[in-house]
């Protein structure tokens, strides 16, 4: 008896639910979206058919342009990477003064996992939280635990893990678990 004690203390104060050891989520940085692998980006080159199109960012963060080559985008606004093109344009004699624009048409993916009905990767979107990231996956079940999930994410290249509410934003590539609530 002595020993189950504890385990029923735990349970009834709720203080062992799963999750509720990891740490909180740093929250994501402020600013402009940063584009990243497998982002699909539009690039519109005011009067040069050549290099607007749509273009898929690499493993290796670059995106491959007709007769300019390998453009580093990851890391990138997209204000950014439309002044990197351009400056690629010009500096390849191509144009003397291009005027580029470039937005994202498709993000990278967010994946849910646990105790959601249709668990799975899913399209990201702007401003989408966790709670919309688990109603797109088809809603809580009946166990969920629903006031916090985890989520891991790659930041500065290094992954980290942490408890974040319903009403944390989610990133592109984030990895969203819904728990399992013990009864």
């Amino acid at each position: 008896m002595r020993l189950l004690a504890p385990v029923l203390l735990c349970l009834l104060a709720g203080a062992c639910a799963p999750g509720r050891g990891l740490p909180d989520l740093p929250p994501a940085a402020p600013g402009a979206y940063r584009l990243g692998p497998g982002d699909v980006v539009r690039l519109i080159t005011f009067g040069e058919d050549a290099t607007t199109g749509e273009f898929r960012v690499d493993d290796s963060g670059a995106i491959a342009l007709p007769l300019v080559g390998a453009v580093q985008a990851s890391g990138l606004s997209t204000q950014a990477l439309g002044a990197r093109v351009a400056a690629a344009l010009q500096r390849e004699n191509m144009l003397r003064a291009p005027s580029v624009v470039a937005e994202v048409t498709a993000y990278r993916p967010i994946f849910v996992l646990g105790e959601v009905s249709k668990p799975g990767q899913y399209a990201y979107q702007p401003g989408m939280t966790v709670v919309t990231a688990a109603a797109v996956a088809g809603g809580f079940t009946y166990r969920a635990i629903q006031d916090y999930a985890a989520v891991a994410r790659t930041v500065d290249g290094v992954a980290v893990e942490g408890k974040a509410t319903r009403k944390s934003f989610v990133q592109p590539g984030d990895v969203i678990t819904i728990f399992e609530r013990r009864f």
